[in-house]
């Protein structure tokens, strides 16, 4: 195979918010610090991309779409595979075929399209033969989705998914400060195994809930305000029981946050999620939270016991995803 048909790879971890999730959007974090705390696990989004050819050959397997497209307006959003449309434009790239896969189900909440901004980037980079270093990666992934392809958002997936690992991130006027925290190996262990994620089926549309979030902040509503700084403050605290291997005050932080959260928002807990809840807390769930916006999508607890909590969320009807801790960020190959 030529060195212009060779085939370039990448692919980023998924999270999960532990805290502070909506801190990291603006415009809260233009005007006072955003906080979060997450980790990544081992679900990745995949890019492949294939230089060379006569036009630009598009694939999303998760969506099962292809599109096979050139001409002048060959990258013009039109509904259709958007998303790699707006990475290529923006890599610069000429044909080629671009290929995109998701370990985690669509909707999930768990922060997909930011690893899969991450993965198409790396991926794009090195057909062009850059290497960015995490933070750079993770800022031009950010631009991808929120200026590129005009999605609305925060910037803790794309910073989870470039870093991998356990993370504190604070968000401050433009500045992103990225402190990774030591946990104790046992401890995390420990949490993996205790740690429950539940995909409910139902996919949710995150943008037009931040969009309606966003909206009540600008507009200085009180209820908002107040929540955004307590999710804010959960993550500060949540912090430091990760790093003081302290299970139980996890659990209770991720309630706390779950609480904060579902203030933002009217539609922020769907009944599947509200069903979901009942159902784990009945069978010892010692707390948990949405995944991401809210709004549907997935939750994670944190349980007493692992197989009669699973059993319970099976019974709910959620599917039970598995949690092990990516320690890598982005890679290559």
């Amino acid at each position: 195979m030529t060195r212009d048909r060779a085939v370039y790879r990448a692919s980023a971890p998924v999270r999960l918010d532990f805290a502070g999730g909506w801190t990291d959007v603006a415009p809260f974090h233009d005007r006072e610090p955003g906080v979060v705390v997450n980790a990544t696990i081992e679900l990745r989004a995949h890019a492949s991309v294939r230089p060379g050819g006569s036009r630009y050959l598009l694939h999303s397997d998760d969506l099962g779409q292809t599109a096979d497209v050139w001409g002048p307006d060959a990258l013009s959003a039109d509904g259709s595979l958007d998303l790699l449309k707006a990475a290529l434009r923006r890599s610069g790239l000429g044909h080629c075929e671009l290929r995109t896969r998701s370990d985690a189900p669509p909707g999930s909440g768990l922060g997909s399209s930011g690893a899969l901004d991450v993965a198409l980037t790396a991926a794009l980079d090195a057909a062009r033969n850059r290497c960015r270093a995490p933070a750079e990666l993770a800022e031009e992934a950010f631009l991808l989705e929120s200026v590129e392809a005009g999605l609305p958002g925060g910037r803790q997936d794309q910073y989870a998914a470039a870093f991998g690992g356990f993370n504190k991130f604070t968000f401050e006027r433009g500045a992103v400060t990225v402190q990774p925290l030591e946990i104790d190996p046992d401890f995390a262990a420990e949490l993996a195994r205790r740690t429950v994620i539940c995909y409910t089926g139902v996919s949710r549309v995150s943008s037009r809930t931040i969009e309606r979030v966003t909206a009540a902040y600008e507009r200085r509503d009180t209820a908002v305000e107040k929540a955004l700084r307590m999710l804010a403050i959960v993550a500060t605290e949540m912090a430091a029981a990760l790093t003081a291997a302290n299970l139980e005050e996890v659990a209770r932080l991720l309630t706390a946050n779950w609480i904060a959260q579902q203030r933002l928002d009217a539609g922020m807990r769907s009944e599947e999620m509200a069903l979901l809840e009942l159902a784990v807390s009945a069978a010892g769930g010692l707390g948990g939270k949405a995944a991401g916006a809210g709004a549907g999508g997935s939750m994670f607890f944190i349980v007493e016991e692992p197989v009669r909590a699973v059993r319970a969320a099976q019974e709910a009807g959620a599917r039970v995803l598995p949690c092990r801790w990516a320690h890598e960020g982005v890679i290559h190959g």
